[in-house]
C-alpha cells in the first residue's frame, strides 16, 4: 500500500518481490516499463561530500539526464535531495524559467518533457534519489505515483538498513552496497586540484568547474579530466577579486614546464 492510499500495481509488486532475490543485473529497465516512463535513474550519495553517483540509468536519455543535472548542479534531483521532498514537475513547459534556469533549456533539448524525483532517506538522512522521466504526453497517473514512491520506499530501506540486505529466509536481497569504487572519480581529483589552485574550499571548487563546464558546453566529467590531466588549469587574476582564468592547454604536458605547473 502506498502512502497515498493507492494499491500498487502488480507488476511494482512483482518488482519490490524482486528486490529480495539475488537477481543480477541493472533493473532499471523492469522499473521503466512497469512506470509506463520514458526512463529511470537510480542515484547514490557517497563519500564525505555525499557526492551524487549514478548506480542504474535506462535508458541512455536517463544517463544523460542525470549527468546533465550534475553538472549544472540544480534541477528536480538536487531539490529532492535538499528538501527531503519529491519534485514532480511532469510538464516542464510549466517550469517558471527562473527556477532552474540553465537545466530547462537544456532538457528540452535532450528531448526531456516532464520529470518526477522521488529523494531516498528518512528524516535528515539522504541516501540518494530515483528520478523518472515522464512519458510523451506529459501526465504521470495516481497508479504511476504510487508505484513510484514504493519503489523509493523500498529502495531507501534497503540501503538504509543493513539487516534488510537480507530477506526472512536468509537469501540477499538484490540490492547492491552503495559503490564503493566511483564512477565519476576525475570530478572528486579535479575538485582537489582546483581547490588548490584557487585556495577554496571543495565547495567552491567544485561550483568553479560546474561553471565552467556550462560555459563551455561541455560534460563536467569531460571538462575534470582535462584538469586532471592539466590540460586546463584555474587561476585566480590578482587584478580581480574574482576571476577565474581558464588556461586551456596552457599547463599540459606540452607546455614549457611540461604539465609541472
Amino acid at each position: 500500500m502506498a502512502e497515498s492510499g493507492t494499491v500498487i500495481s502488480d507488476g511494482m509488486a512483482e518488482v519490490l518481490r524482486r528486490l529480495h532475490l539475488d537477481a543480477p543485473g541493472d533493473p532499471a529497465a523492469a522499473w521503466a516499463r512497469v512506470l509506463g516512463a520514458e526512463g529511470v535513474a537510480l542515484t547514490l550519495l557517497v563519500g564525505a561530500e555525499r557526492t551524487p553517483e549514478p548506480l542504474w540509468c535506462h535508458p541512455e536519455l536517463s544517463a544523460r539526464f542525470d549527468e546533465l543535472q550534475f553538472t549544472l548542479g540544480e534541477g528536480p534531483a538536487p531539490d529532492a535531495i535538499r528538501t527531503g521532498s519529491p519534485v514532480l514537475e511532469p510538464d516542464l513547459d510549466r517550469v517558471r524559467p527562473e527556477r532552474w534556469p540553465a537545466l530547462l533549456s537544456a532538457a528540452a533539448e535532450l528531448g526531456v518533457h516532464g520529470v518526477c524525483c522521488f529523494p531516498l532517506g528518512i528524516g535528515a538522512i539522504r541516501v540518494g534519489v530515483l528520478t523518472v522521466l515522464c512519458d510523451g504526453d506529459r501526465r504521470m497517473g495516481e497508479q504511476q505515483y504510487a508505484d513510484a514512491g514504493a519503489l523509493a520506499a523500498a529502495l531507501t530501506g534497503a540501503f538504509l538498513g543493513g539487516d534488510l540486505r537480507r530477506g526472512g529466509d536468509g537469501s540477499p536481497l538484490g540490492i547492491p552496497e552503495p559503490p564503493s569504487v566511483l564512477h565519476r572519480p576525475a570530478v572528486h581529483q579535479a575538485t582537489g586540484m582546483i581547490s588548490v589552485q584557487l585556495d577554496v574550499s571543495m565547495q567552491e571548487a567544485l561550483l568553479c568547474l560546474r561553471a565552467h563546464a556550462y560555459g563551455s558546453e561541455r560534460p563536467l566529467g569531460e571538462v575534470a579530466e582535462d584538469v586532471v590531466a592539466r590540460r586546463l588549469r584555474f587561476r585566480n587574476d590578482p587584478t580581480d577579486d574574482f576571476t577565474d582564468d581558464f588556461d586551456d592547454d596552457g599547463s599540459g604536458p606540452n607546455s614549457p614546464d611540461g604539465g609541472k605547473g
